[in-house]
């Protein structure tokens, strides 16, 4: 369900190269939310680093929702930097598994799987 990699990179660096990625995979990364960041910002002691990046290829977007509207709740792909007892990570809930729980569309099934091969490619580059 889940597709996590261990990088020696700093957490930074991964946050950069992942974008580079995503972008030489011809998709477009449409926010990146600093959890981390927003945590430390409202008093809260969190000591470790997560950068979520919301990625998306309007294509295979386009045809999700033209099967299901309803998945617009499940989109855009998420890709996660984030620290854990020092180690940086880059990991996903895999595509494939989180719309294959919300739909039993075929269709559903063989989109997703294309999508998430992708995006191990992406978080593969990046580590």
């Amino acid at each position: 369900m889940y597709y996590v990699v261990e990088t020696n990179k700093s957490f930074d660096q991964a946050v950069t190269d992942l974008e580079a990625a995503v972008a030489n995979h011809k998709f477009g990364v449409l926010h990146i939310h600093d959890l981390g960041g927003t945590l430390r910002s409202k008093g809260i002691e969190f000591t470790q680093e997560c950068k979520v990046l919301e990625v998306c290829n309007p294509v295979k977007a386009a045809q999700v929702l033209k099967i299901d509207m309803r998945l617009n709740m499940a989109l855009p792909c998420r890709i996660s930097v984030y620290t854990e007892n020092g180690q940086v990570k880059i990991g996903m809930i895999e595509p494939a598994a989180m719309l294959s729980a919300l739909s039993d569309d075929a269709r559903l099934v063989t989109i997703s799987k294309e999508v998430e091969e992708i995006i191990v490619q992406m978080i593969d580059d990046a580590k």
